[in-house]
């Protein structure tokens, strides 16, 4: 459960309205209003004089709430108020991992990692072979030598620019935000193989021969006239 405190001066015996509101993006939404709560807060919300406790809290009831307090008797319009902000903290869910199974030397290949339920939002370290891989962002005198990788933890990416057999192996993501225990996705792995140049070649020269037969087969069947109309 969460409690919004909202405390005011009041004179004795001074008849109260008491609203609570909503701040979001979209715009101001009565969260208490004329006696009742509304919306998803109905029934899971009770009143405390005049604030609030939300029971059973979900990422959704995060956000800015404003207490307002006036005075209901006549030509007395005063209004009192109060801002708080509640930040529901939520534990990372089993992130998706897309691993290519196989990637050709020397090509780009990018790794991504991503959970959308941790608040707040969660950040990502990669393993392979069941190894912390190292994070490098800097450039320069901060690059780790030897590192064919860029590891971006706030985005969950892992970049290759120019992936080598080396990087052949088993790849797998941890999310975590300080919330509960951190979740991994499932063991993947990546087969990096050199390009076959030999094969290309050869697959070349056998659809040229190929051609070439056909072509002179053609000229052939012209010059006996098989063609001919």
């Amino acid at each position: 459960e969460a409690i919004l405190s909202c405390k005011h001066k009041s004179s004795k015996g001074m008849s109260l309205r008491i609203e609570w509101k909503k701040i979001q993006p979209q715009g101001v939404s009565f969260v208490y209003y004329n006696g009742e709560f509304t919306g998803d807060l109905r029934g899971r919300a009770e009143m405390l004089n005049p604030g609030i406790r939300i029971r059973n809290v979900t990422r959704r009831d995060s956000g800015t709430y404003r207490c307002e307090i006036s005075d209901k008797s006549e030509g007395h319009p005063r209004l009192q108020e109060a801002i708080i902000t509640l930040t529901v903290l939520v534990a990372p869910t089993t992130p998706v991992c897309d691993v290519p199974s196989s990637a050709m030397t020397g090509t780009v290949v990018q790794l991504s990692c991503k959970e959308t339920e941790g608040s707040p939002p969660s950040e990502y370290q990669w393993y392979k072979n069941g190894v912390a891989l190292l994070e490098k962002t800097g450039t320069g005198s901060a690059r780790t030598p030897n590192i064919t990788y860029t590891m971006n933890k706030k985005s969950g990416t892992l970049l290759f620019n120019t992936v080598t057999k080396n990087d052949t192996g088993e790849y797998f993501c941890e999310a975590s935000n300080g919330i509960g225990l951190s979740q991994r996705c499932s063991v993947k792995r990546m087969q990096v193989d050199d390009l076959n140049v030999s094969g290309i070649i050869a697959a070349v020269v056998f659809v040229a021969l190929v051609m070439a037969l056909c072509g002179l087969g053609v000229f052939y069947a012209q010059k006996k006239g098989y063609f001919a109309s």
